[in-house]
């Protein structure tokens, strides 16, 4: 290892993916002085490197009481970071007490730091640098390919979150995106799918308070726009009756127009977005002078709901296509 570059860039690609092979329910490490300085533990370093590291670039400095470049590193180092007011946090590990980290990481001399972002390890050094190189370091973490990792990371996050939303599993997808809206408090995708998974669970009073608190430049965001559609959507569909009823009235008369549109809401709030669409396209067929093209309106709303790649949203524009144009 050098004392430049990335020692650690091609030996951690299943070393630490796992929170729980440093025990992430282990109680919190000793606080040490300086708000962005602390020691820890194997057992609480997930906690305080791995999870806490995708708030910000996390240093860890690998140490021991016998090792007199250690002791001409510390003050530097923690001089530089508490100077950084937040930008990154140093951890400090004691090999002495706790060796099994620095082991699965291959760390063989002392003092030796290793950057984590994102829960892994990033870059690193090792030996007592001067104060200038350790700055350089540290800037070079908070530069822009730092940022644009993040929000790589953030995107494919988001994409895992919806893909178990889809999958039924909300509170699957409700966990990663509480994880995104730690790291982006302001990411309106998190916030919207946080907000579809309580919908999905019937928390609706919750959802509409977390839409009523939300900050007015962030509230005009599409993906909240989205959500407050379906608010409407549901307390609408609470007032159209009984969906059997609807379907008993359809069987009598499937001319109905009016019935088939309060079933295509009820049936679109059920999550039945095919179904919906069906009972609107139906109604286009049969007569587009209903409510002055009601039907072809209303299908467009949901469109704007589901999204342009939801399944639903592609299969039933297919077929309003086919009915505009034939």
């Amino acid at each position: 290892m050098s004392n430049t570059g990335n020692p650690y860039g091609g030996s951690y690609g299943g070393q630490m993916t796992a929170q729980a092979q440093f025990g992430a329910t282990a109680p919190a490490a000793k606080a040490a002085p300086g708000s962005y300085i602390k020691d820890t533990t194997t057992q609480s370093f997930a906690k305080d490197v791995l999870e806490e590291s995708r708030n910000q670039p996390v240093l860890v400095d690998f140490w021991a009481p016998w090792c007199g470049p250690c002791r001409q590193l510390t003050p530097v180092i923690e001089k530089v970071v508490n100077a950084a007011g937040g930008k990154v946090k140093l951890v400090k590990m004691n090999i002495d007490e706790h060796p099994a980290v620095a082991g699965q990481l291959g760390i063989q001399s002392i003092p030796a730091v290793v950057a984590f972002v994102n829960g892994r390890p990033a870059d690193g050094f090792m030996g007592a640098l001067p104060e200038s190189q350790v700055q350089a370091f540290i800037d070079k973490l908070g530069g822009p390919d730092a940022g644009a990792d993040q929000a790589a990371e953030i995107a494919s996050v988001l994409e895992e979150a919806k893909t178990l939303f889809d999958q039924g599993d909300f509170d699957g997808a409700a966990q990663l995106f509480a994880a995104v809206m730690q790291a982006d408090p302001e990411n309106p995708k998190a916030v919207a799918g946080i907000a579809d998974c309580m919908l999905a669970l019937n928390q609706h009073e919750r959802v509409s308070q977390i839409i009523t608190d939300l900050p007015e430049e962030m509230a005009k965001a599409a993906e909240i726009q989205a959500v407050v559609k379906k608010l409407e959507q549901i307390e609408e569909a609470r007032k159209l009756g009984d969906p059997v009823a609807l379907e008993h009235q359809l069987a009598l008369n499937p001319d109905d127009h009016a019935a088939r549109i309060k079933l295509a809401k009820i049936r679109n709030v059920e999550g039945k977005r095919e179904e919906a669409a069906d009972h609107l396209l139906l109604i286009m067929k049969k007569d587009r002078t209903f409510e002055d093209d009601g039907a072809r309106r209303q299908l467009l709303e949901l469109f704007d709901v589901w999204g342009p790649k939801d399944p639903a949203t592609i299969h039933a524009r297919r077929k309003l296509s086919s009915i505009l144009f034939s």
